[in-house]
């Protein structure tokens, strides 16, 4: 689900940029952010289902593997820079169920945050590939100094 997750993710955080263009096409808009939170949901289900169920390379693989933490550090970025639009939507959805008009001011720095976390989400699968194929304990092997027993010549 982690791969599949990733194409409805990328095709609404595109989807949601190319509505709050101007004029700004709330039904779009709101039609996206429905399925960008899908794939958000996707992501961390599949993940912790990945890293604690007991599929795949296991949970000491993942916990041991700091390219975990990076990939999540940026998936947390994204989060983070998603609740200022997440709470704008929710306004414009409540508003327009009550007939109310609607600020759309906010649309062009909504449509660059938008921007900003499709790039984030367009690194993850290359921090995942590396991290899968352990590229961060291989790093760590070949610079780990060498041991004092290891470098002396051995006694014959």
């Amino acid at each position: 689900m982690h791969l599949p997750a990733f194409g409805v993710g990328l095709g609404a955080i595109f989807a949601r940029q190319r509505g709050l263009k101007q004029p700004v096409d709330v039904d779009a808009v709101l039609r996206a952010d429905n399925w960008w939170v899908a794939a958000a949901i996707l992501w961390l289900a599949s993940g912790l289902a990945r890293a604690f169920g007991g599929l795949e390379k296991g949970t000491a693989f993942y916990l041991a593997n700091n390219l975990l933490w990076v990939k999540m550090s940026i998936y947390g970025l994204a989060s983070l820079l998603e609740l200022w639009p997440m709470s704008i939507f929710i306004a414009w959805r409540v508003r327009r169920q009550r007939g109310q008009p609607l600020d759309l001011s906010p649309a062009p720095l909504l449509r660059r945050i938008s921007q900003v976390e499709a790039a984030l989400v367009c690194v993850i699968p290359f921090v995942a590939a590396a991290m899968a194929r352990g590229l961060w304990m291989w790093l760590s092997a070949v610079s780990a100094p060498t041991s004092a027993a290891s470098t002396t010549p051995s006694a014959r």
